[in-house]
């Protein structure tokens, strides 16, 4: 797949909030020609416009509202990168299916409806059948984790739909990432809290295997990915992680190491989420050869770029910025 030469485009983002949309945000801010329409669900007060970002408050669940935004944008892109449920309540699950599998396609099909535009669906490596390998693109979908089951859901839909109505369509799967902006309940700012606190973090025992990028990283294929649009025929689909398997212990005990991190570990606390993929790594053979891209910045770096923007209070030692 070629890579054509930048041109100006006019994108309708969603999820800008998020640890991936804001670092997401961020590459687009640094394109040339770009105009991003950043769309929300809820109002918060610290969203600003500026000459090339432009927020707006949508009601994603009526139709009309998303209809009118895009007869006044006519994106050239749409970036989906808004999702439900990596952590929720039992009782939420149905919102989150509806969220991440019908409101997935119906700004889809606005999209489709929109000829020339290009649809970037940002998916998971949750959404993979484990098969203690590293994950290839063709791999089957298949997982009993409710969010990475919504997501296979639809991907698989978003595939189907793209050939039978002629849409450019690249999904993005993200691995494992952290960085500053990374929620409260996830692994690292659940450490640095804990740090914070003079608390003790219950682990489960910690051999899962995983693959930890930089969300900085991750979010640098979006534009290289929006240049590259795939054919009709044949949707692009990219896995993005760091490539390199290491147990989750593994990788914890370095980064508190690297960074002087003051807590204690206590491994085996708890037991293992209930739908835990216990091999979760990527090959990113594809998005290296197609897109040029790989990943750069390290995790350690990520995480202490994430302390001083969440956890003033530690004095962490500054690691090495990229691989």
């Amino acid at each position: 797949m070629s890579i054509a030469s930048p041109a100006p485009q006019r994108i309708v983002l969603t999820g800008s909030t998020g640890v991936l949309g804001s670092h997401i945000l961020n590459e687009l801010r640094k394109r040339p020609g770009t105009q991003v329409t950043a769309i929300h669900r809820k109002k918060a007060d610290d969203l600003r416009d500026d000459d090339t970002v432009r927020h707006e408050l949508i009601d994603f669940s009526r139709g009309s509202g998303l209809l009118s935004l895009f007869q006044r944008v006519q994106p050239t892109c749409v970036i989906h990168c808004a999702a439900e449920g990596l952590i929720f309540p039992q009782l939420e699950w149905f919102r989150m299916v509806h969220f991440n599998v019908d409101f997935t396609l119906q700004l889809f099909e606005l999209a489709s409806a929109s000829p020339g535009t290009h649809f970037i669906h940002v998916s998971t490596g949750l959404a993979y059948r484990s098969t203690g390998q590293p994950l290839r693109e063709t791999d089957a979908m298949d997982n009993d984790h409710p969010y990475g089951a919504s997501k296979a859901a639809a991907d698989i839909l978003l595939r189907s739909a793209a050939i039978e109505f002629r849409t450019h369509l690249t999904i993005l799967r993200p691995f494992s990432f952290t960085g500053p902006g990374d929620s409260r309940t996830r692994l690292f700012p659940s450490l640095l809290r804990a740090a914070m606190e003079k608390q003790s973090l219950a682990l489960s025992p910690g051999q899962q295997v995983r693959d930890f990028c930089s969300a900085r990283d991750i979010a640098r294929a979006i534009v290289p990915a929006m240049d590259a649009r795939p054919p009709l025929s044949r949707p692009a689909i990219y896995n993005l992680g760091s490539g390199r398997a290491v147990e989750l212990r593994e990788l914890i005990i370095e980064i508190v190491n690297e960074l002087k991190i003051p807590v204690k570990l206590d491994f085996g606390a708890r037991t293992y989420g209930t739908f835990e993929p216990m091999h979760l790594v990527a090959d990113i053979a594809t998005a290296r050869r197609e897109l040029g891209w790989e990943p750069r910045h390290r995790v350690a770096h990520a995480v202490w770029q994430l302390s001083r923007e969440s956890f003033a209070g530690l004095d962490l030692s500054e690691p090495r910025e990229f691989l």
